[in-house]
């Protein structure tokens, strides 16, 4: 019944302007397969991307759409998955924990991914036209900058929507990037204000435009179960890492799409437990509660459509002053200096730089969880560091106004509170009954604001096959890619 959760609907004329565009800008789209695995890549585009900087608007970057890029700024190809394991003489817990690092992807995040696994069915099928149409990218912030830069790889216009209060790096980087930014009011949280400006432009530009919304398309979620949780099943093969100790997999709310790559955890490892994380200033899912609060790009104050709550065993709530002490912790000299001393190698040391504020709050979370189900030294706790500390370096200045300068105190502090001594305090377990409390709390923003249905809402609860659909599309996009791509000529 609900087999169009992605619309793979042909328009051939559109489609045709489509091809006529990529082979004029030079594009070649990437399949699923080849972004689970880059050594299917042809070896015409890896000779490219050795002269590429990582961030070059330069259509060869799209291949760089995957967790698999040699961490380098400018000449990488591809190796083994990027990851890193937290240190336990940071987390204070028995458990490893370990983190995909979004920052080797372009632009910095890995939203890149997301937005690509919208934008290019909608081209290849041609419901999107790359040469009339511009393309709208509703965002908490690194969804519309990965949405624009591929737009403009396209040479396709773009519109970045995302809070006024979002970093000053994002709106800098975005200017040179996007074709129209438009800040709406508020911070993180004011998520509404987005979907209400989406609702404007669609009234006042009409077929002008398509809006990628990241919040309900399941091609968001479709590339997280798909690429990232792949990703993550191959590092643990590498590691040699039992089923048995496969135990959790925390990540934010936001959009719902990260989230999915726990999907396809628990799918392969059944005993998996899925903590959906958010800020304690605005703890929706925890107490149906509301506010605003700094660990920008998780969106609050709704449940994604996109996010399978059938399958979220837990709900972690996060002071945002842990994430914002904790970024202080890891890029301030004092902390570094701290950690040196408490017997963080300098390996270790440079990789702080992977974690940006959602990171930090996704490691915190993930601490919480292997503390409250007590896991051991062989078990494993998997999270994303969605961006880098890149991201938010002018945060640091305002917190040295704001809080004074950081010293060596302020990190001993922050270390014992913030991490060691994080404990199960603004934090559930949720039975049968609790995750469809949250289900429900779709209704309000989906059925009746953004016109979803009341029996596709129950469909998501009750309908077995609703989920377990999704992953079937990967195969199908990946031939509609092979064929545009065939067409377009550029490879062979």
């Amino acid at each position: 019944m609900y087999n169009n959760l992605i619309n793979l609907s042909m328009h051939e004329d559109v489609r045709a302007k489509n091809i006529q565009r990529c082979r004029e800008k030079g594009v070649v789209l990437p399949t699923f397969s080849q972004m689970v695995d880059p050594t299917l890549v042809p070896a015409s585009i890896k000779k490219t991307l050795d002269e590429t900087g990582l961030w070059d608007v330069n259509p060869a970057n799209l291949f760089r759409v995957n967790w698999h890029n040699e961490p380098v700024e400018k000449g990488g190809e591809f190796g083994g998955v990027n990851y890193i394991e937290v240190p336990r003489v940071i987390t204070g817990t028995k458990a490893r924990i370990l983190a995909l690092a979004g920052k080797w992807f372009p632009t910095g995040g890995h939203k890149v991914g997301a937005t690509y696994a919208c934008l290019a069915p909608a081209l290849v099928t041609g419901n999107f036209d790359a040469v009339r149409q511009q393309a709208v990218w509703p965002s908490t912030g690194n969804y519309c900058r990965g949405g624009a830069y591929n737009s403009a790889l396209l040479g396709c216009s773009s519109i970045a929507i995302l809070p006024e209060e979002m970093s000053q790096e994002r709106f800098n980087w975005l200017k040179a990037i996007a074709g129209e930014v438009i800040a709406t009011p508020g911070c993180e949280s004011n998520v509404k204000e987005i979907f209400d400006k989406c609702h404007e432009l669609d009234a006042t530009r009409g077929n002008s435009i398509v809006i990628f919304n990241q919040f309900d398309q399941f091609e968001n979620y479709l590339w997280h179960y798909t690429v990232t949780g792949a990703a993550m099943l191959e590092v643990l093969k590498n590691l040699g890492i039992e089923a048995q100790n496969v135990r959790g997999y925390a990540s934010s709310t936001g959009s719902g799409g990260t989230l999915a790559a726990g999907d396809k955890l628990k799918d392969t490892f059944p005993n998996v437990k899925i903590a959906a994380c958010e800020a304690l200033q605005c703890p929706t899912l925890l107490r149906n509660g509301f506010g605003g609060h700094r660990i920008e790009g998780i969106g609050d104050k709704h449940v994604p459509w996109i996010h399978n709550v059938k399958n979220t065993d837990m709900v972690v709530a996060i002071d945002d002053q842990d994430c914002m002490d904790v970024y202080r912790l890891f890029n301030e000299k004092a902390g570094l200096d701290y950690l040196r001393n408490e017997g963080v190698s300098e390996t270790d040391i440079a990789h702080l730089a992977l974690y940006g504020i959602s990171g930090i709050g996704n490691v915190l979370a993930a601490i919480k969880m292997a503390k409250y189900y007590e896991m051991d030294e062989n078990d494993v706790v998997f999270t994303v560091l969605t961006d880098s500390s890149i991201m938010y370096t002018s945060r640091l200045a305002e917190l040295d106004a704001k809080q004074g300068k950081f010293t060596a105190t302020d990190a001993a502090k922050v270390h014992a509170a913030a991490l060691l001594h994080q404990g199960l305090d603004n934090m559930k377990e949720l039975n049968y009954y609790d995750r469809l409390a949250v289900h429900n709390l779709k209704y309000y923003t989906w059925v009746e604001q953004q016109g979803k249905t009341y029996a596709e809402i129950n469909a998501q609860w009750y309908d077995r096959d609703y989920w377990k659909q999704l992953p079937a599309f990967a195969d199908k996009i990946d031939e509609l890619i092979v064929a545009f791509n065939k067409e377009v000529g550029l490879v062979h």
